[in-house]
């Protein structure tokens, strides 16, 4: 078995590149939307973490977490959350991709890539630079004109709260960052 070194540091922000399995655009449905939404709901009652920011984009999401102080268990909570999404998009008509002859062996359904990408927030600029990702990231990818024509994104929160104005994100606010799509 591989392993796979994590950065961990308890009560700590990370930013998360999660994809579905063979990139299937999985989140141009409401029903898949709501099924993560549901599943993000119920793990955070049990294990506790605060989304400072999300992006769902149709086969892959970004998003900003920050831990309680003395936890560093994110990866436990990405497992719950894509346990919690498979079964409920399966049980409400969602589709699984072809399955591998490995995910047919080791009985895991086709949904989600395997793993996930991380990356811990080092200070406020970084953290600032990850969130500025997160919600430019739909015209990156071409899905809008103007950040704030995507709705699937914490961006309008942003823009309530007066850490945004609606016309923000005209140029690529982070050209540096790449983390993996």
């Amino acid at each position: 078995m591989s392993w796979y070194r994590r950065n961990r540091t308890a009560g700590g922000t990370y930013f998360f590149t999660v994809v579905s399995y063979r990139r299937r655009r999985l989140f141009d449905s409401p029903m898949a939307r709501a099924c993560l939404r549901n599943a993000l709901r119920d793990v955070r009652r049990r294990w506790p973490f605060e989304i400072e920011a999300i992006v769902l984009l149709p086969d892959h999401l970004h998003s900003v977490w920050r831990l309680p102080t003395g936890d560093d268990n994110y990866s436990l909570r990405w497992q719950k959350v894509k346990e919690a999404f498979t079964r409920s998009y399966l049980a409400s008509g969602g589709s699984e991709g072809p399955a591998s002859a490995s995910r047919r062996a080791h009985h895991e359904r086709a949904v989600w890539q395997r793993r996930f990408w991380e990356h811990t927030c080092r200070d406020e600029d970084d953290l600032k630079r990850c969130i500025d990702y997160v919600h430019w990231n739909p015209v990156k990818h071409r899905l809008v004109r103007r950040v704030a024509d995507y709705p699937w994104s914490s961006f309008h929160r942003y823009v309530s709260l007066g850490e945004y104005s609606l016309d923000w994100g005209g140029i690529d606010p982070c050209p540096d960052f790449q983390p993996p799509e």
